[in-house]
């Protein structure tokens, strides 16, 4: 069995046999290049089976990961979502327009302002959390819970060595 990925290594073992023992990163980089297309394109029509954008969708399950009242400042988003804060200022109004979240002051500090769930949209993350897990299941179904784990712990093992180590 081959895919693409063994394809672009054959076309360099031919034009270039002499960087075959340098080809292996590409190897490892190409397919996590090519999973995040396939990932991004079932995000992407996951989101939009439910009348989302892949963002709102992030947005959902930061702020119920939050925990209650499941409220967040823009700012405390914006690294979650990976966005600028005009970015995430312009995401949040949609949302807002489709009630899918409100702004809210602080209790404590008036100038502060929190984006928190409605009630309407903290029942839809968690259908949608759920059916979210479902696909990414599916997705990894072809491998074995014991590949899966060897795969979570290099990957996150890259992660640290590249600097990503928190959400915020």
């Amino acid at each position: 069995m081959s895919d693409a990925v063994d394809a672009i290594i054959g076309q360099w073992t031919e034009e270039r046999p002499d960087l075959v023992p340098g080809l292996w990163p590409v190897e490892v980089f190409a397919r996590i290049q090519r999973m995040n297309r396939i990932l991004d394109k079932h995000l992407k029509a996951f989101a939009a089976e439910r009348d989302l954008e892949i963002g709102e969708v992030d947005i959902l399950f930061t702020l119920r990961r939050s925990g209650p009242p499941y409220a967040l400042t823009a700012g405390a988003l914006i690294p979650a979502a990976m966005v600028t804060s005009g970015a995430i200022t312009n995401r949040i109004d949609r949302m807002e327009a489709k009630g899918l979240v409100e702004r809210v002051r602080d209790g404590q500090d008036r100038r502060t302002v929190r984006i928190r769930l409605t009630e309407q949209s903290i029942a839809l993350t968690e259908s949608l959390f759920e059916d979210h897990l479902r696909q990414y299941a599916a997705l990894l179904a072809p491998l074995d819970p014991a590949t899966c784990a060897t795969i979570a712990q290099a990957l996150r093992t890259l992660l640290e060595a590249g600097g990503d180590t928190s959400i915020t």
